[in-house]
Order: C-alpha cells, then sequence, then structure tokens
C-alpha cells in the first residue's frame, strides 16, 4: 500500500506510476474522497472538543438558571425556561453531529480502501520505461566457455539437441498421462531420476543459500488467509492466479487461498510486529510448494514443465531498515546467489531489467534471469526448435508497500516507529529448472550429464541414462 502522505504532497508522481505499469486506477476520486473524509474527521474532532468545552460550562450555567427559576415571577420565568432548554438541547445537538462525522468518515474508508489497494508503488526513477516484456532490457549475460547461445547447439556439440520433453520421455523422468488423470492440464508426475533430479537442485540451492550465505531456514504454511494476500501485495491485482478455498460455504470463519510463493508465508509470519532495528535486516529461506492457476496462459508453453500449476521453489525474502542504499546492497547480493547457483549448474543465462510495464502492482524495481534452454524458440526449416531464453528468476525491491499492508515496523534509533523495506528473490524453482538442466546436459549419446556441483545431491553419480 503507498503511502497516503506522500500521495497528498504529490499525487502527479503517482497518476504517472499507474499509467507507467499500465495499471488504471481513479487517483482524483481517492483525493476527492480523501478530502471528505479528512473534513469529516476534522468536524468530529472540533464537535468532541467543543462538546468537553461544554460539559464544563453547562453545569452551572443550567443550575443557576433552574435556581432562578424556584423564585422568579411570571413575567420572567418563561424566557428562563427557553433559555434553559436551549442549553440542555445543545449537548444532545453536539451529539448528534459526532454521530453524523463518525458515520461519514465510516461511509468513506471502505472506498478508499478499496481504491488505495489499487493504486501501485511508482517505479524508481531508473527503471526503463515501457509497455512490456518485450521493452525489458538486458543488462548482462553468462555461459561456459564452451557455449554460446548466440550460435546453434548443434553447431557447437555436433548433434541436434532434443527437447526437455523428449529426453523425459526417453528416460522415463516424468509422466504427464497419468498425472493430467489425477488433476487435469498442466499437471505431471515426476518418476525415478526425475524426482531424484528437482529433490536435488531444491536441496542444492537451500543448502547455498542457508548455509553459506547464512539465511534463516523457515518452514511457512501455504494455505493463508485473505489478508496475507492483501498484506504482500498479491490481491486484488493478482486474485486470478491464486486457487480459492472457500471455507466460508462450509461454515467456517473464512476463505483460504493457495500461495504462488514462498514470500507470502515469509512476510505474512511478521505481521502487525514492531522490530528492533539492532534485529534488521531479517534474511529468511524457505522451501515450499507453490500454486498458480496460470490464468490468461491458455495456449502458452502447455506442453511440458515450463508453465505448470504446481511447483516447489526456494525462496528468500529480505525485511530491513528503510534506506534505499541498503536495500540497493540487498538486491545485488540476492541476484549474486541466483547467478552463482546458474554458474554452478553450468546454465547460460542473462540479466533483465524490467521496464515499469512489466513490474507489477508492488516493485520498485524487479531484476528477471532468464536461462537459455535449446529446446524453446521458434521452429527451424527441419521444423527443430532454434532455442530461446525462459524466465527462471526474479528478483524485486519493494521499498515499504508490503510492510506498509502488513503494518510490519521497527523502532528507530531515536524510539521512533518506521515502516520496514523489503526484498525479495526466487533462489531456485523446480521443475522449471530441469528444462534448461537437461536440455543444456544433454550428450549426443541421448544420456544426461549431472554437472560437477549437483553430483553429491544426485548419489554423487555423474549421469542419467548413460549406459
Amino acid at each position: 500500500m503507498i503511502d497516503l502522505k506522500a500521495l497528498r504532497d504529490d499525487p502527479q508522481r503517482f497518476i504517472d506510476g499507474a499509467r507507467d505499469k499500465n495499471i488504471d486506477v481513479d487517483i482524483e476520486q481517492l483525493l476527492e474522497l480523501d478530502a471528505a473524509r479528512r473534513a469529516a474527521l476534522s468536524t468530529q474532532e472540533q464537535t468532541r472538543a467543543e462538546q468537553k468545552r461544554v460539559s464544563k460550562e453547562l453545569g452551572p450555567k443550567i443550575g443557576a438558571l433552574k435556581g432562578q427559576l424556584k423564585s422568579a415571577d411570571e413575567s420572567t420565568k418563561a424566557k428562563l425556561e427557553r433559555e434553559l432548554a436551549e442549553l440542555e438541547a445543545v449537548p444532545g445537538a453536539l451529539k448528534k453531529t459526532v454521530q453524523e462525522a463518525e458515520a461519514a468518515v465510516a461511509e468513506l474508508d471502505q472506498p478508499m480502501r478499496e481504491l488505495l489497494l489499487h493504486i501501485p508503488l511508482p517505479a524508481d526513477d531508473d527503471v526503463p520505461r515501457g509497455g512490456g516484456a518485450e521493452d525489458n532490457v538486458e543488462i548482462r549475460r553468462w555461459s561456459t566457455e564452451s557455449f554460446d547461445p548466440a550460435a546453434t547447439f548443434e553447431s557447437q556439440r555436433g548433434f541436434q539437441p532434443k527437447t526437455h520433453l523428449e529426453l523425459v520421455n526417453a528416460h522415463n523422468l516424468v509422466d504427464f498421462e497419468r498425472a493430467v488423470k489425477v488433476g487435469g492440464t498442466r499437471h505431471y508426475s515426476l518418476i525415478g531420476d526425475g524426482m531424484r533430479l528437482h529433490q536435488a537442485v531444491l536441496r542444492m540451492a537451500f543448502d547455498i543459500i542457508t548455509e553459506e550465505h547464512d539465511f534463516t531456514p523457515v518452514s511457512v504454511p501455504v494455505i493463508v488467509r485473505e489478508e496475507c494476500m492483501l498484506g504482500t501485495g498479491f490481491f486484488p491485482e493478482g486474485r486470478e492466479q491464486a486457487y480459492h478455498i472457500e471455507e466460508s460455504n462450509r461454515g467456517a470463519g473464512q476463505d483460504l487461498y493457495l500461495t504462488g510463493t514462498g514470500e507470502v508465508g515469509l512476510m505474512g509470519l511478521h505481521a502487525d510486529e514492531i522490530l528492533e532495528e539492532a534485529d534488521l535486516p531479517l534474511r529468511l529461506a524457505t522451501l515450499s510448494t507453490c500454486f498458480r492457476r496460470e490464468a490468461g496462459a491458455a495456449g502458452r508453453d502447455t506442453a511440458g514443465l515450463y508453465r505448470i500449476h504446481q511447483f516447489d521453489k526456494v525462496e528468500q525474502v529480505v525485511i530491513c531498515r528503510a534506506d534505499a542504499d541498503e536495500e540497493r546492497q540487498h538486491h545485488a547480493a540476492m541476484i549474486a546467489v541466483a547467478e552463482e547457483i546458474l554458474q554452478r549448474l553450468e546454465l547460460p543465462y542473462r540479466l533483465l531489467q524490467c521496464c515499469t510495464g512489466d513490474l507489477g502492482p508492488k516493485n520498485a524495481d524487479m531484476i528477471d534471469i532468464e536461462c537459455w534452454m535449446p529446446g524453446r524458440g521458434i521452429l527451424n526449416d527441419q521444423q527443430q526448435p532454434e532455442g530461446d531464453w525462459g524466465e527462471t528468476h526474479s528478483a524485486s525491491r519493494l521499498h515499504d508497500f508490503q510492510c506498509r499492508r502488513l503494518n510490519l515496523r521497527y523502532r528507530d534509533a531515536d524510539r521512533k516507529t518506521v515502516f520496514c523495506w523489503s526484498l525479495n528473490n526466487t533462489v531456485l524453482a523446480s521443475p522449471r529448472i530441469l528444462v534448461p538442466l537437461l536440455e543444456m546436459h544433454q550428450q549426443s549419446d541421448g544420456s544426461v550429464a549431472i554437472p560437477e556441483a549437483l553430483q553429491p545431491w544426485m548419489g554423487n553419480r555423474t549421469s542419467i541414462g548413460s549406459s
């Protein structure tokens, strides 16, 4: 959630920020509602102050008038009674004014909250402006000395590569048909070495982030309350991507949702807390099952392991002080962890600076990492894919957007409470990472070499499917 005071001080920044992110929200209407609410609050406060003043003054005045009435003659009695009635009516009139102001505030609260929840965090000034993913800017790329994504796989390895679908079928690593029978489209069942490979890359990533980079391992619920999805900024815009558990229809107190990332649980654990500055930053990592409906993705990557409804992900979250330089340092360090893992897995990748139109509502900045996947891309004359980049990681800076929604604060050196800032990053998500892993490490005999760094988590095996 954005800072309402900042919106009042510079509404154009937020109007431009929403436009840059292609988000349609009526900020002018919010400002009008805010002005009306503030006026009602002012009336309420002023009237309550008047009530306190009057309550001190009226008692003696009313007592004096009643005393005068006892000895008043008929000529002055009617006048005194009118004065007494007017004084006795003042508290009731003031109470009615307060109640009307309270009702006006309550009536304005809900539409204001609805609009506030839709206003995105403006992108940082150094984020490139653009309409969507097509306008993202490549920062750099990395590959081993033995492979260049700019050249064909066949020209460098001496054989036409198989797609990951062909490889998993050849080595019986995944059963799509039976999984679809159980869960419907975009489901899969990892089998044998497929499951071993999946678990190995996840454990490797989890061990690296927790043992080598000192992130605290934390387990989190993946079934959460709506306020947790709202608090982390995945609702309201992302509601159509979440699986909804309608518990309220079965007599429970509230509905629940399956999370699409461990970030939701990691941030939600600290909602409504006030931390000590000395305890920051919190550096948290989790390994959780994630669920996404992939609404709006009909016809996109329908086959294989790239775009699926259920997956497992190692996620890292940093909760830090409200300091832009510190936040950028954490962001760079998080990206470096993802790069380190991909380099150990010997997977070519590139870093993309996401433009404003590809950021989403909650991000001030986001860097995506895409791996080279030989089995993706347009088909050549021989009806073989020519290879393409595919997203595997995403690292975001969110300033105080989530923490403000979650009411997550810290006490600074002056003992003033300040909203924390937050960041998150994909350490590794599987089985999507298996797509480049299988395709890039396939051998001419059809086997798949296991990268040396991964072998300790694969029982020291060197390959899959070798004779």
